[in-house]
């Protein structure tokens, strides 16, 4: 009987929450938020979808009391502030790592042997300040960012090979950034067929340029980040991990070598599965994607080093 706690009911926690429940991925689902009447509320109007849609998962909303979400097998971490058009995620950093830290240390009490699935930005130091901040293993804190970017990327690939979005299949690793992500266009198929075999250089090359500003577009499209794509993919991450399916799901993880990195958490690919990050897959980068990581690396190292600077850690 898994229990799920998403912290945050604003549009992304709310969508996950969503998403969990309408697929059943959850048992229970619990919504926690700061605001009065907000997870109450958006927990009451989904089950009241719950015979239209046909699910039976409980879904709890809570102001701010963290008993709630005692025994959860996962925690996802959706708090802090939004982007608005123009700010980076990095411009969120001081406001959200405080929010974040409280945040994971009050869910712990509660559920210390959660896995805890990182959503808020900037996701990749967010991740990092949650290990480190916590002491937790390793394989118990995930950051979303990479499974959000490569649903991206295979969104402008279908668009681009006008394809089937089923067969289309592109892995995103690197730092969750407009600059720092890496679509790997090299290994991206459709049906097993190289994509490469099937677009030409120009149209790949914009595919990915258009992937790593996804979320810089929605953005300014909507006014503030994107939220049904986010909260799908942390639903996704978490059915990986109470179901045990072992997917391979690029992801923000905890790195000590692996692609010649230490002490930094950023998106590789991962096979997630109950016990969280169960191992990490060495894709055999070519030497341009490599230097690609390393340069994304350095960007994420810069962005973690403002916690100490606003003595986060």
């Amino acid at each position: 009987m898994a229990k799920v706690t998403v912290i945050g009911a604003g549009n992304v926690g709310a969508t996950c929450a969503n998403v969990l429940a309408f697929n059943k991925i959850a048992d229970t689902v619990v919504m926690l938020d700061v605001k009065e009447g907000v997870a109450e509320g958006k927990a009451m109007d989904m089950l009241q979808t719950a015979q239209t849609l046909g699910f039976e998962t409980q879904i709890i909303g809570i102001t701010n009391d963290y008993s709630a979400t005692a025994n959860s097998d996962v925690i996802v971490v959706t708090s802090g502030i939004p982007r608005k058009p123009g700010m980076t995620r990095e411009e969120l950093i001081g406001t959200n790592a405080n929010i974040v830290k409280s945040v994971v240390s009050q869910c712990l009490t509660y559920s210390p042997d959660a896995v805890f699935v990182i959503i808020s930005n900037p996701m990749d130091t967010m991740t990092y300040l949650t290990l480190k901040a916590t002491g937790l293993p390793k394989n118990k804190v995930i950051g979303m960012g990479g499974a959000l970017d490569s649903s991206r990327f295979k969104y402008y690939l279908t668009t681009a090979l006008k394809a089937n979005a089923s067969e289309v299949e592109g892995l995103v690793i690197g730092g969750h950034g407009d600059t720092t992500m890496i679509p790997l266009k090299r290994l991206a198929t459709y049906n097993g067929t190289p994509v490469s075999a099937l677009l030409n250089a120009e149209t790949l090359d914009k595919v990915a340029a258009d992937t790593m500003v996804g979320g810089a577009t929605l953005t300014g499209l909507l006014g503030t980040s994107a939220w049904y794509a986010p909260g799908a993919a942390g639903a996704y991450v978490v059915e990986s991990i109470v179901k045990n399916y072992k997917r391979l799901i690029p992801s923000c993880v905890y790195l000590e070598g692996e692609y010649g990195q230490k002490d930094i958490c950023i998106g590789v690919p991962a096979i997630i599965g109950r016990n969280g990050v169960e191992t990490i897959v060495d894709l055999k980068l070519n030497a341009e994607e490599q230097a690609l990581f390393e340069k994304s690396a350095d960007a994420v190292r810069k962005t973690n080093a403002v916690l100490t600077e606003i003595k986060a850690l």
